[in-house]
């Protein structure tokens, strides 16, 4: 492998390409901001807080792990994470991570997640988890494709009906994820070198088209192959408040194809950058 760095040297170039300080929270102050983030991303409050400052200070004091971004001083960004067990052992769950409005597009999700990565390894970790909605395109590039993470579950409803100003209305759908912190392919993506994956080359080369964007209304076709694409809507978290009806279709129809597909013993091997989910049959092959 070209140029392999440790984690905690990725971890510190990411920051630095993306301009921002990132580190532990520390104060019951660096909580609160941390809260406010991620309150202000998902249009809650106190009342109804996403990470109350407090369970974040406790999390942190009990060996969690909880840290932020800073730009020019100003936090702009956090990332939350606790102790889990499975039975591939103990691994770190990622619970939320948020980026401050304009602030998205300029490497500091990515900063975050490259410290969370040095952290955990340097904890004897080498796993991380965390689900999201599989129906938001930009997620599943960054967690697919950025960050090179494997989706090994497709939960149905998984937090059940949620309030908040994204998620309402809709079911709350999640794709389980585990990131394999050692594995090739997420060394070359810490490292800016993520392998591609694209929809037109695929097509080229025989791959069966399971979910389709048909003029920004979901088709699917009912059939399988070795290599599938699914399809995934523009911007979901728009469509839910422009129409509701839409985007519960894009829910059952991703659900039944992409989440069926993965129950039958497919795997995702990727996302594309015009955001279409790579499915191949689990024959050895399809993680690397």
């Amino acid at each position: 492998m070209r140029g392999t760095l440790e984690g905690p040297e990725l971890a510190e170039r990411a920051a630095v390409e993306a301009a921002v300080d990132v580190r532990l929270l520390a104060s019951i102050e660096e909580f609160r901001d941390a809260s406010a983030i991620f309150d202000g991303l998902w249009g809650t409050g106190p009342a109804n807080a996403q990470m109350p400052a407090e369970l974040m200070r406790a999390l942190a004091h009990a060996g969690n792990y909880a840290a932020g971004a800073w730009r020019d001083g100003t936090m702009v960004g956090a990332v939350v994470g606790f102790l889990g067990q499975d039975a591939k052992g103990p691994h770190l769950h990622s619970h939320i991570l948020g980026v401050s409005g304009g602030q998205q597009a300029r490497g500091t999700g990515f900063a975050l997640k490259q410290h969370q990565r040095a952290w955990a390894l340097e904890h004897g970790l080498s796993r991380v988890t965390w689900t999201f909605d599989p129906l938001v395109r930009r997620n599943a590039y960054f967690n697919l494709h950025k960050l090179a993470a494997d989706p090994e579950v497709y939960f149905e409803n998984f937090y059940g009906a949620m309030t908040d100003a994204v998620n309402a209305g809709d079911e709350s759908d999640r794709l389980f994820v585990s990131w394999q912190l050692d594995a090739p392919k997420v060394l070359e993506a810490a490292s800016g070198r993520p392998a591609e994956h694209d929809a037109d080359d695929l097509l080229a080369a025989g791959a069966i088209v399971a979910l389709a964007d048909v003029n920004g209304a979901p088709q699917a076709n009912g059939t399988r192959g070795s290599v599938m694409l699914c399809a995934t809507p523009a911007d979901v978290v728009t469509l839910r408040q422009s129409s509701a009806d839409l985007a519960q279709l894009w829910r059952h129809a991703l659900r039944d194809t992409l989440g069926a597909a993965m129950r039958d013993g497919f795997v995702v091997r990727g996302f594309t950058r015009s955001g279409w989910y790579v499915l191949g049959r689990d024959d050895g092959s399809a993680r690397t």
